[in-house]
């Protein structure tokens, strides 16, 4: 009856249904995201679009602003050629259009200066004209804007119109830097990585509040910070009609990075839940264990006690009524025998005591044992070192375990082969050594041997590894394990313990 064989065949069935449910959850999370990154790229194409129409925009509004230069600057000259007409001293002509340039000139804010500094003005706000102040402060920044028209009237005697931007210019220039601003007040606000450089690539104008700023606070930093940027979007190169063209790096939005992530952050989620739910079964499936060791344990010692009392005192009786000796002798050995198996069972139901005992002698008694009972085929090889190895054991356990492993390697040699049992003293402790010649055990079942309910025998309940790995290490604080073995050559286990 293997127990372990069916359990393990449910484990596979719960592991493919859940491996199963993985890859379908991730299939579904991971085209979602699919989705979504698809949606995001044509919502940025559809941006990107919008801003090149924007750039377009401030393109002609540039060009625009540069012909009302260049045209505010032929109506400056004009009316410096009809303040030159005016004052001209032969002036016998009409100066009726004359008159009529000068008072059309409602716009373009002008002031006159001649070679003694006397000054007049035109257009500038009518309330403060009579200040002096005021016209100075304006004059120095007409003289810091452009060049003044040079009025000659005449021969060396000059005037000299210095003018500003009309009204409507002025209104159209604060437009045109509203749409520049536009540009970064986007890249400050943005949900995604956002850098607005100039045409070298060299010098941040804006970015949003999503870049790190010790991503861009050198020259390399920045360069790598676009290289990875770009590497996630094509930059958008943005012609503003200056001369040069400016680009806008941008990453993904924040949104689509957590939904990369998240199927990740998902399966550790479920993986973490899962382990300790597995965790928590098997400590619960132990203690049911532990309960299961404990009253068989008992019960079997119970059960064995009245029989064994019966044969001691038949026993007694027979050796009173003359039997031979030598037969009685033996009923007796085996009636001990019997004792110490219920005393084996008493122990296993609880904590035993552990005390000091010599190890080499109880190894010598048990092989002896066993020489005796099993098949003359098997021949048993006992290595012990010289000095004599002590342990802290329980004695009727420790002796079960070595009867187990012994009997087993008898099973799987068929009653026929060696048994090499080798004591070894190591720094920490001991170390004993149980080899035979028997058919071995493959590698993927090394710790699978150690189960309840794992046997390969057609008969038998798979119990004896796994009390003796229980006596070893749940015991005696050991280690019990496979340390190697090879297919029709042979297994060794081995046991190691602690000196105190």
């Amino acid at each position: 009856m293997n127990i372990y064989a069916q359990k393990q065949r449910w484990k596979l069935g719960l592991a493919a249904a859940a491996f199963a449910i993985v890859m379908v959850s991730f299939w579904y999370t991971q085209n979602l995201a699919q989705r979504i990154a698809q949606d995001e790229r044509n919502k940025a194409k559809v941006w990107a679009k919008a801003v090149q129409n924007r750039a377009r925009l401030i393109k002609f509004t540039n060009q625009l602003f540069s012909q009302i230069k260049g045209e505010e600057r032929k109506k400056a000259e004009l009316v410096a050629e009809a303040f030159k007409q005016l004052n001209r001293f032969d002036n016998t002509a009409d100066n009726s259009f004359v008159l009529k340039v000068l008072q059309e000139n409602t716009t373009i804010p002008v002031i006159l200066k001649n070679d003694n500094g006397e000054i007049t003005s035109r257009n500038l706000d009518p309330t403060l004209s009579k200040d002096t102040a005021y016209l100075r402060r304006e004059l120095n920044l007409m003289k810091e804007k452009y060049d003044p028209v040079v009025i000659n009237y005449y021969k060396k005697f000059n005037m000299y119109l210095y003018y500003n931007d009309s009204k409507v210019f002025a209104d159209l220039q604060v437009v045109f830097d509203d749409l520049i601003r536009s540009f970064k007040e986007f890249a400050e606000t943005s949900d995604a990585k956002v850098i607005f450089t100039d045409a070298s690539k060299r010098r941040v104008i804006a970015n949003s509040e999503k870049v790190d700023l010790i991503s861009i606070d050198t020259p390399e930093h920045l360069r790598n910070t676009l290289k990875e940027l770009s590497s996630e979007n094509q930059p958008i190169p943005i012609d503003l009609g200056q001369g040069e063209t400016n680009y806008i790096f941008y990453g993904e939005s924040a949104l689509l990075t957590k939904l990369r992530y998240y199927p990740y952050i998902q399966f550790g989620v479920i993986g973490l839940f899962l382990i300790i739910a597995y965790i928590l079964f098997s400590t619960a499936r132990k203690a049911e264990q532990d309960q299961v060791w404990v009253g068989m344990s008992k019960e079997t010692a119970h059960q064995l006690g009245t029989p064994l009392s019966s044969l001691m005192a038949w026993n007694e009786h027979l050796l009173a009524q003359g039997v031979d000796e030598s037969v009685i002798s033996e009923m007796q050995q085996d009636v001990r025998r019997l004792n110490t198996i219920t005393d084996r069972f008493s122990k296993i139901g609880s904590q035993p005591t552990l005390i000091q005992e010599n190890v080499n002698a109880i190894l010598e008694d048990s092989i002896e044992y066993l020489k005796k009972r099993t098949s003359r085929n098997v021949i048993y090889t006992l290595v012990l070192p010289e000095e004599t190895l002590c342990a802290n054991l329980s004695k009727p356990l420790f002796e079960w375990v070595i009867e187990n492993l012994c009997k087993n390697a008898v099973d799987a040699m068929e009653g026929k082969g060696k048994i090499d049992v080798t004591l070894t003293d190591i720094p920490e402790g001991l170390i004993i050594d149980i080899c035979d010649t028997g058919k071995g055990i493959p590698k993927s079942k090394f710790s699978t041997v150690f189960e309840p309910g794992y046997t390969t025998k057609n008969r038998g309940w798979g119990l004896g590894l796994s009390l003796c790995k229980r006596i070893i290490e749940t015991y005696h604080k050991g280690r019990i394990y496979v340390l190697k073995s090879e297919p029709n050559k042979g297994t060794t286990f081995r046991i190691e313990l602690k000196r105190d």
